[in-house]
């Protein structure tokens, strides 16, 4: 059987699970580490009907014949993911509807504005780092670092762990030989995180979790904590990666997204159809013997659900090139009782940083051909290792900082929901009003400045013509 942590998953996931929907149906004989066996779902219909009866296919790890026959050894690469851990993604019925509505009645009380401005500010430092060196490496200067910045934010954590976080948490959702340690040093900086909470609340999810009349545990309280930033900074990094390459190398989305047929927030469901930020969510255990796609399930079985490759089930999209704009029946964030609470705010965080990144640099286009973009693939998930820029060089800055947090989002962005689909297209610095000439600031930047006395902000020498197209 296919080893899912193999070198052929690594290479091309998506073609293996092209072979093996043709060798086995929908539902797919695979193994992991140490040869443990498992069922990989590859029928849209599959994955549904799993995620959405929780009485056949439990979310508690601990039903894993696997885990009750000592077949997974305290050291296995897996722990940190399917390990059986006090939080609602193990749990089901009354215990889930418990630690569920703690952790969304908590995540509801964030501002929703307050997030769009977290990200803006955050984007604009990161512009400040390289916009004057006319080129840049996107996933690790933008992609890698912006959602972990806004969630550390969201959580109550200092500005200072979000680097090692950023390295450990892509450590042990990959499953490497590191990812006990990398488990342990994220489990100790949110323990130390809700250490400090205790003694003095704040306005953060640590906070309010702590203080839900759930009256969820200390560690209760760590793992979901743990959850939001694993999942949250993963799937983020991988959304935004994905959408600024597709913005940036696909002529039918920069021409839509210019010419006003299609805005920011239907690309990212058409990435999230083609390219969803996890491939794989393991896992659900089946909890008596059953039949699904053919092939005969037994209690205590691991089955793991295929994001990317039920998206692509032939059943349900014959034509695989029809766009999917706006379209949100995607698996993209799992469904049924267990399907993500913190996608909307994974769209806004990756909505509002493409969006403000293309006021800044209206000329953004890639450095490479195409052709020359790799990926890395774990078994749950794919991302862009590299995504080299070029732009017209422009003066970092630093005051746009001081300017009232509302003066640095883009006009489209002033809403007062994430939840509201902005009517209007992005900004692309081709045409219209809004758009910004490279190597000048944007207009209403130039405007407060104007109001404050401030100077103007011109380019400096050598900036292009105002009117030059963006790629």
């Amino acid at each position: 059987m296919v080893d899912l942590l193999g070198p052929e998953n690594e290479k091309d996931p998506m073609g293996l699970y092209e072979r093996l929907r043709a060798e086995h149906g929908p539902v797919a004989p695979i193994v992991l580490d140490g040869g443990i066996p498992a069922w990989l779902l590859l029928g849209y219909r599959e994955n549904l009907e799993v995620s959405r009866t929780p009485s056949r296919f439990s979310r508690d790890s601990r039903h894993w014949h696997a885990w009750k026959d000592g077949g997974i050894g305290a050291d296995s690469p897996l722990l940190p993911v399917v390990g059986w851990q006090p939080m609602c993604t193990f749990a089901d019925g009354d215990e889930h509807e418990r630690l569920r509505a703690a952790l969304t009645e908590s995540m509801g009380r964030f501002d929703r504005r307050g997030i769009r401005r977290h990200v803006t500010r955050f984007t604009h430092q990161l512009v400040n780092d390289f916009c004057a060196d006319g080129g840049a490496e996107m996933v690790t200067a933008f992609a890698q670092q912006l959602p972990m910045l806004v969630l550390t934010q969201l959580l109550g954590m200092p500005d200072e762990y979000g680097p090692r976080l950023v390295e450990a948490t892509r450590d042990l959702m990959k499953g490497t030989e590191t990812a006990l340690r990398s488990d342990a040093y994220v489990t100790d900086a949110l323990k130390g995180l809700v250490d400090r909470r205790r003694a003095e609340p704040g306005e953060d999810l640590a906070s309010w979790l702590l203080a839900h009349p759930s009256g969820l545990t200390e560690e209760e309280v760590v793992q979901h904590l743990r959850l939001v930033l694993l999942t949250g900074n993963e799937t983020t990094t991988n959304l935004m990666a994905n959408t600024l390459r597709m913005v940036l190398t696909d002529p039918r989305f920069r021409a839509s997204l210019a010419g006003g047929h299609m805005t920011l927030p239907d690309a990212i469901e058409h990435v999230l159809w083609n390219e969803p930020p996890l491939t794989v969510v393991p896992g659900r255990w089946a909890t008596g013997d059953t039949e699904l796609g053919g092939q005969r399930i037994k209690a205590g079985d691991m089955l793991l659900l295929g994001l990317a490759a039920g998206n692509v089930d032939p059943a349900i999209r014959p034509d695989i090139a029809a766009p999917m704009y706006g379209n949100r029946s995607h698996l993209a964030f799992s469904g049924g009782p267990h399907e993500c609470p913190g996608q909307d705010i994974g769209r806004a965080i990756t909505d509002t940083a493409i969006d403000t990144l293309l006021l800044r640099l209206p000329d953004l286009r890639l450095a490479v051909d195409e052709s020359e973009l790799t990926w890395l693939s774990s078994w749950i998930s794919r991302h862009l290792v590299e995504l080299p820029v070029e732009f017209m060089p422009r003066r970092p800055e630093p005051d746009i900082m001081d300017l009232p947090v509302e003066a640095l989002l883009s006009p489209r962005q002033r809403v007062p929901s994430i939840s509201e689909e902005a009517p209007g297209p992005v900004p692309s610095g081709t045409e219209g009003p809004e758009a910004a000439a490279p190597g000048r600031v944007p207009w209403w930047v130039a405007l407060w400045r104007w109001l404050l006395g401030r100077p103007s902000g011109a380019a400096p020498e050598g900036s292009a013509p105002k009117g030059s197209a963006a790629r």
